[in-house]
């Protein structure tokens, strides 16, 4: 397959175009980078992540477009500035690519548009699955503004997925490798109450479910990228700490994220028990869907 990737710089984005070349596709990558190598299978054509360009002829005649764009939301506390440019980057981005499949020609079979399990909100009892309502929050009405963008594409007879991601598990990025470095420091500590619970996924299973849907013809809108065993926090946190050989720290409370990092501090505290209903009722086979294997898959029995 012809294959466009928006985003495929990043964390799952690099991960995801190693997992594709190795399958036989071939991958065209929308960056804004410069200077990026060209390869018989790989190749990189410039964009802004917002305007239509020379690059939407890309789109015509691509079997698929996987859309991952959008600033990362860990990194900088959330001022109103800041939340702007998030929004701005997923929405403005997944525009631009709606109406390149609009003016193409042959027009691509499915659009797979990344998105988060925060579209949730808070939700501290009971369990997610993929056709349950918008939370409330920051996350929440971002999600739902990405996904509106990206549902439009349908009026045009493509395909669309909306991969509800939750925090992927990996070892040269997101979650996993932002929590090890203070645990390794004897600095590891429970954030919060430790009873939110954590809809994780594996690396591996995240490219496996993107594969997965590409060759489903008939898997279209909204689908949580979660494995099938969530865990609270507390759990992940003492079992991270077992495998580290390592303390897990007293709590840090509530409140206190809060008045460090204000209303970003909502992703270590909203609870989301997701569940991977459609996967599993189509058929994914998923590799890690446990904790204890994915991290011992990820860190090894030393850590």
């Amino acid at each position: 397959m012809k294959i466009v990737i928006a985003g495929g710089t990043g964390f799952v984005g690099k991960l995801l175009r190693n997992k594709l070349l190795s399958s036989g596709h071939e991958v065209t990558v929308l960056t804004r980078s410069q200077g990026a190598a060209t390869t018989a299978r790989e190749k990189f054509v410039a964009w802004d992540g917002k305007t239509l360009g020379d690059w939407a002829a890309c789109l015509d005649g691509a079997d698929a477009v996987i859309n991952l764009a959008g600033e990362n939301i860990a990194t900088v506390r959330w001022t109103a500035a800041r939340k702007r440019v998030i929004v701005s980057s997923r929405v403005d981005a997944t525009r631009a690519i709606v109406s390149a499949i609009q003016s193409a020609r042959k027009k691509p079979a499915v659009l797979i548009n990344a998105s988060a399990v925060g579209y949730y909100g808070d939700v501290p009892d009971g369990f997610l699955t993929d056709a349950s309502s918008r939370g409330k929050g920051f996350l929440a009405e971002t999600c739902e503004q990405w996904e509106a963008e990206a549902g439009k594409a349908a009026h045009f007879g493509t395909r669309v997925v909306l991969a509800r991601l939750g925090p992927v598990l990996g070892e040269k990025g997101g979650m996993l490798s932002r929590m090890v470095l203070p645990f390794r420091y004897f600095l590891g500590a429970l954030p919060g109450t430790g009873r939110q619970w954590i809809p994780w996924i594996h690396h591996e299973d995240v490219t496996g479910v993107f594969l997965f849907i590409l060759e489903n013809v008939d898997f279209s809108g909204p689908v949580n990228v979660t494995s099938p065993g969530p865990v609270t926090m507390k759990v992940f946190c003492e079992m991270l700490a077992k495998i580290l050989r390592r303390p897990c720290g007293f709590p840090i409370p509530g409140f206190l994220l809060k008045l460090f990092l204000g209303e970003m501090s909502s992703m270590l505290l909203f609870s989301q028990k997701a569940f991977p209903v459609k996967l599993i009722r189509t058929g994914y086979r998923f590799q890690y869907p446990m904790l204890p294997e994915a991290l011992g898959s990820l860190l090894g029995k030393n850590g």
